[in-house]
């Protein structure tokens, strides 16, 4: 990645001062944060200036709602990268506490926006508040930016071909679900996961399909079930696979889920490597079979079926052909 990741507003480096911000959580940066994230490049290459991105880590309501943390489309690291495909210079991800949930809706203007970042325009969209107690919102930021001398540019909530708002929880939904497919259609490119490859039972290797397994953050929301996906590694290679996401039921009695993703055509070790998985279709729920080879001739027809659908996908989008079709 080019793009600069920066834990604190007081850290931008001088020359990634004065420029055009976005503002806003971007979790999944879906086509609707698209909207403003691509506004904001516009003004910023317009103007000459830096295209930056504020947002917020670790994601709010984890913590307002500690015991109930929100499943993250995309963690901070898979959010810088698609915002670096976007052709952003920098994100400011600012630490999120009750602390920093209690500065003024002023506090924020005046030491975020104006001292450390010396921005020359702001984009969010209409829906967005700030401030202790979400007390600074659109009329308050257009009021302050033309007393301090930044412009604002506020942008609609965008909707899809149905005329229904694109948002973050909705493609939860779909998720859990195990609607990748829909999902994809509202980000604009397939759903991805990254995690470090570990050692698992090996059962797979015995049946003749070794995989890579990951966990993923325990509030991952998405349905258990079998998928056709694509797996990149750090080195960029792709490649095409078959992944499980589940308790592995025929073979474990109490497992914690887990994602194990078979690669066609590949032999290797990837052990200790943080790869990527894009998932591109639901091929079917986890069952629990009768015995091994019950499971082995099911496994045979799920990798005929991800062959096949996987022989005909093409990219959604740019960033869809950055994540999951090229280098």
């Amino acid at each position: 990645m080019t793009i600069l990741r920066i834990a604190s507003p007081s850290e931008l480096p001088a020359h990634l001062r004065g420029g055009v911000v976005a503002i806003g959580n971007f979790d999944g940066v879906h086509r609707g944060h698209c909207s403003v994230l691509e506004r904001a490049l516009e003004i910023a290459r317009e103007s000459g200036v830096p295209a930056l991105v504020l947002t917020f880590e670790p994601h709010p309501r984890s913590v307002f709602r500690p015991d109930s943390p929100v499943f993250r489309l995309t963690p901070a690291p898979l959010r810088a990268r698609l915002l670096d495909a976007l052709g952003f210079d920098a994100v400011i991800e600012q630490p999120f506490n009750r602390g920093f949930a209690s500065t003024s809706a002023e506090d924020f203007v005046h030491s975020i926006l104006r001292d450390a970042l010396d921005i020359r325009h702001v984009v969010t969209g209409v829906d967005f508040h700030f401030g202790k107690e979400r007390r600074g919102g659109p009329a308050f930021l257009m009021a302050e930016g033309e007393r301090l001398g930044f412009g604002v540019t506020l942008v609609d909530a965008f909707r899809d071909e149905n005329a229904e708002v694109i948002s973050s929880s909705r493609i939860r939904s779909l998720l859990s679900a195990g609607d990748v497919a829909q999902a994809a259609g509202l980000l604009g490119y397939r759903f991805t996961v990254e995690a470090e490859v570990g050692h698992g039972k090996k059962l797979g290797r015995t049946l003749g399909y070794p995989t890579a397994n990951m966990r993923l953050p325990p509030e991952t929301d998405l349905a258990l079930g079998i998928y056709a996906v694509r797996y990149r590694r750090p080195d960029g290679s792709l490649h095409d696979g078959v992944a499980s996401f589940g308790r592995r039921p025929t073979v474990d009695a109490d497992g914690a889920p887990l994602l194990e993703t078979f690669l066609f055509d590949f032999s290797g070790n990837l052990y200790g490597e943080v790869s990527s998985v894009s998932f591109f279709g639901f091929l079917r729920g986890e069952e629990k079979f009768d015995d091994l080879d019950a499971l082995v001739i099911q496994m045979k027809q799920d990798e005929a079926e991800a062959r096949a659908l996987l022989s005909r996908i093409t990219p959604l989008s740019d960033l869809d052909r950055a994540l999951s079709f090229g280098s």
